[in-house]
């Protein structure tokens, strides 16, 4: 069967959109280089023209604002952020515009605006080139925020995204852009109608991840395996809004809940997601307490020697889960 890696996944997913719905359009900074976008939008300036892959001047606020209205007006641009972290500089736009529209206006209007944003870590780019940030956005009510973990779901999330009514934060990692996967028929389900997903079954214990994390759950699921222990590995795959039922019915099975998560432990995804699933199961259904796996409550550092001490390691969980079992 064909393969399709993770950046030729978000590619199609440009390719169906903009072939198919003429009310899309593109607008961002280096989107006419791979150098900022890698190979997800590889020439799609040539086959689609300059007045719809539109390459900005510096400004995040500026493009943002300019999408936000856009899709008030009836288009349904894609706002592109080659680095979540100075996504920030357009937070106004993003939080106070776009997610409250349709609240504002009784349901009657909304902002259907996807808001691309790039998480690029590691190789020493320091404090302010490495932050996610996804756990901030899901706190709001309005702001769909998506992270896709695989190929076929950096496509067809893409397009769920930018066929919805409402705003979404799309959030791709650059870590995963060579991950391949059998490669399949695009799926058209509406956003609505996506959520976690459960990607291996075990019974011994829960992890739940997203984007990254959720590879991160497979190869440790692997090592378990070989030595006898089996996971169930849930793919968040949409972080805002949040359904719990199928990690609630996985930890009703296993016992055990295990959630990985890159980013800070304070006020944290992992965190909300162990208080979700408390909530909703008797407190005797747990064997051990829920554990979660996250970066230290610290900035990025730059340095490789202190960066391979910072990001989370396979083997610190294999060792607690083993030591739980």
């Amino acid at each position: 069967m064909q393969k399709i890696r993770y950046s030729k996944g978000i590619l199609d997913g440009f390719k169906h959109l903009l072939s198919n719905h003429q009310e899309v359009f593109v607008l961002g900074q280096g989107l006419w280089s791979p150098w900022y976008v890698g190979a997800s939008m590889t020439d799609l300036d040539k086959i689609y023209g300059k007045d719809r892959i539109i390459d900005s001047p510096v400004s995040e606020l500026g493009t943002t604002g300019a999408g936000v209205g856009a899709a008030i007006a009836g288009k349904r641009p894609i706002i592109v952020h080659p680095r979540i972290d100075f996504m920030l500089l357009a937070v106004d736009q993003i939080v106070t515009q776009a997610a409250k529209w349709r609240h504002m206006f009784g349901g009657k209007a909304s902002a259907p605006v996807t808001i691309r944003g790039m998480i690029n870590r590691g190789g020493e780019q320091g404090a302010q080139h490495s932050q996610s940030l996804h756990s901030w956005f899901a706190h709001i009510p309005g702001l769909k925020v998506v992270m896709p973990a695989t190929a076929r779901d950096a496509r067809d999330l893409l397009i769920a995204s930018v066929l919805a009514d409402d705003p979404v934060l799309y959030i791709d990692d650059r870590w995963l852009y060579d991950e391949e996967e059998d490669d399949a028929p695009i799926d058209l389900t509406p956003l609505s109608q996506l959520g976690p997903k459960l990607i291996r079954e075990g019974s011994d214990i829960t992890l739940v991840g997203v984007s990254y994390t959720t590879k991160i759950n497979l190869m440790v699921a692997d090592e378990l395996a070989k030595q006898g222990i089996s996971a169930d590995v849930i793919d968040l795959r949409v972080i805002n809004p949040l359904n719990y039922s199928e990690i609630v019915e996985s930890v009703k099975r296993t016992g055990r809940l295990c959630v990985v998560d890159g980013c800070w432990t304070n006020c944290g995804l992992a965190g909300e997601i162990i208080a979700g699933v408390s909530e909703r199961v008797e407190p005797s259904t747990f064997k051990v307490s829920p554990k979660r796996f996250t970066l230290t409550d610290v900035p990025a550092p730059t340095s490789k020697a202190l960066e391979s001490s910072y990001y989370i390691k396979n083997e610190d969980i294999v060792s607690y889960i083993k030591s739980v079992l």
